[in-house]
């Protein structure tokens, strides 16, 4: 990690001044996160069950709207289209998108859906449980077409695609095939945050970016070795025709495929807090990093400090310039 970090530290010092005002279009499944904070000192007399003592709430942006706050948070010009219903929840997805700079516009109301939230409980700075409440099928086609409509009306402004799949429908096919074909049809560069079982759904991105448990159940390769990290790689690439497959591994840190070349890119040694978004920065970061002219090993890099730095932070995260540029001085 250090010897690739001082190859490209002037490069990805550069590369963030870029970042200010870059147009991306960010497209998925938005979620609403709620945090209750509290702790235990007792267990129910009614059930073995831990009694939360709540002593505050907190709400934060997940899915899409998370991906989407990173890239507010390095000072990306975002449009984010998600859909949601038309309830409350989506009242304090629209405010939380505002007090973050991002127009909720983007989002298409349908009626008969749930705005998706999660809500975990945590006590002692450890996730008690997680309730979730959530539409998970695909949008109607009305609801479809008209967030197509958006896409197409937002895509020539974008220097870049995002799309965020959290497997609550939106993203089902065929509309994620269709957004990434348009996108890489226009000339845009098209990153992929997948949950697919099969990630031909996904044909036309440039870049995806699983995790590695994801990757080996739609690769069908169990990752054990470089060997297999090529061979899954390889295998999923051809599925979606994908230039670049980046596999992030946790505590093993990154695997990025691209060509014939495999490049590991080890992880920062630090305190792990909560993995909660993690993913977001890193496709919200790699994408940043390739559309502000970063070779893609460079921007897989600043997205692997990026992570190493949401990681040792409490909650849905995001990551701010300034400790993106303290990490790549160190």
């Amino acid at each position: 990690m250090d010897g690739m970090l001082e190859r490209y530290r002037e490069e990805l010092s550069e590369a963030l001044d870029r970042f200010g005002g870059l147009p991306l279009l960010v497209a998925g499944d938005v979620i609403l996160d709620e945090f209750v904070w509290g702790r235990v000192d007792r267990i129910s007399p009614e059930a073995p069950v831990p009694v939360v003592e709540v002593s505050r709430e907190s709400v934060h942006l997940g899915g899409a709207a998370n991906v989407a706050a990173n890239l507010a948070a390095l000072g990306a010009r975002v449009t984010l289209l998600g859909v949601v219903g038309a309830d409350a929840a989506r009242e304090r997805l629209a405010a939380e998108l505002g007090r973050h700079g991002i127009e909720p516009a983007g989002l298409v109301t349908e009626p008969d859906r749930r705005t998706s939230v999660k809500t975990r409980i945590i006590a002692h700075h450890q996730q008690v449980c997680r309730t979730d409440r959530e539409t998970r099928r695909a949008p109607t086609p009305e609801t479809a077409s008209r967030l197509l409509e958006r896409y197409r009306d937002s895509l020539a402004g974008s220097r870049g695609v995002l799309l965020s799949d959290y497997g609550k429908g939106v993203l089902a096919p065929p509309l994620a095939g269709e957004l990434a074909s348009e996108a890489r049809a226009a000339g845009k560069f098209v990153a992929v945050d997948p949950k697919a079982k099969e990630f031909s759904v996904y044909r036309g991105a440039s870049a995806i970016s699983p995790n590695q448990r994801e990757a080996e159940a739609a690769s069908g390769v169990a990752i054990t070795d470089e060997a297999s990290l090529r061979a899954a790689g390889v295998r999923l690439r051809q599925q979606c025709g994908a230039s670049t497959v980046l596999i992030t591994r946790g505590e093993q840190g990154m695997a990025l495929l691209e060509g014939e070349s495999l490049h590991l890119i080890s992880t920062m040694a630090r305190e792990v807090f909560d993995v909660t978004g993690a993913g977001d920065t890193v496709i919200a970061v790699f994408t940043l990093g390739v559309t502000a002219g970063l070779s893609t090993p460079a921007a897989a890099l600043l997205a692997n400090l990026a992570a190493g730095i949401v990681v040792g932070k409490l909650g849905t995260a995001v990551v701010t310039p300034e400790e993106l540029r303290k990490a790549v001085r160190q």
